[in-house]
């Protein structure tokens, strides 16, 4: 399985992505992060015990900075919902959207299982956190990554 490491502010987050589940999401978020589109932008929401949202190009500037979370790559992918890691935990990364097949680089990260059950099979698990997962707890809004580099198995 492709691994990413996510270099935040707080510290470096080792996904593992689900290649076999979400195998479109996982090339499109790869694709991105390989073209430096995710360097800069900010986690724009935070809602504890929830989730970390990250993604959205309108973050990285001060100027569209009231726009985060409006924006994207320029086009929207498919939801992926038939696989066997389906599932909202602790740690998974998952696409947002603005309704189904309208995701494009928008993500987040789980903080736990407890307010997430709602979002299984809606929203396309793609990854998990498998290093360092503390550090979701810490990401505050507006906190940037930094990087993402991806791994190659």
């Amino acid at each position: 399985m492709s691994k990413a490491i996510i270099k935040t502010e707080k510290g470096e987050l080792t996904v593992q992505f689900y290649d076999q589940d979400a195998p479109n999401t996982v090339a499109n978020f790869k694709k991105l992060a390989n073209e430096g589109f995710y360097n800069g932008v900010t986690f724009h929401r935070v809602i504890p015990n929830f989730v970390v949202q990250a993604g959205c190009p309108n973050s990285k500037d001060a100027a569209t900075a009231h726009l985060a979370g409006t924006g994207g790559p320029g086009y929207k992918i498919d939801c992926e919902l038939t696989g066997e890691n389906q599932h909202h935990e602790r740690g998974v990364l998952s696409m947002a959207h603005a309704g189904r097949n309208t995701g494009g680089s928008q993500f987040f990260i789980c903080h736990s299982r407890d307010n997430t059950a709602h979002l299984d099979r809606n929203h396309t698990c793609f990854g998990k956190v498998v290093e360092n997962v503390d550090l979701v707890d810490s990401i505050k809004q507006g906190d940037k990554i930094l990087s993402i580099e991806v791994i190659e198995d």
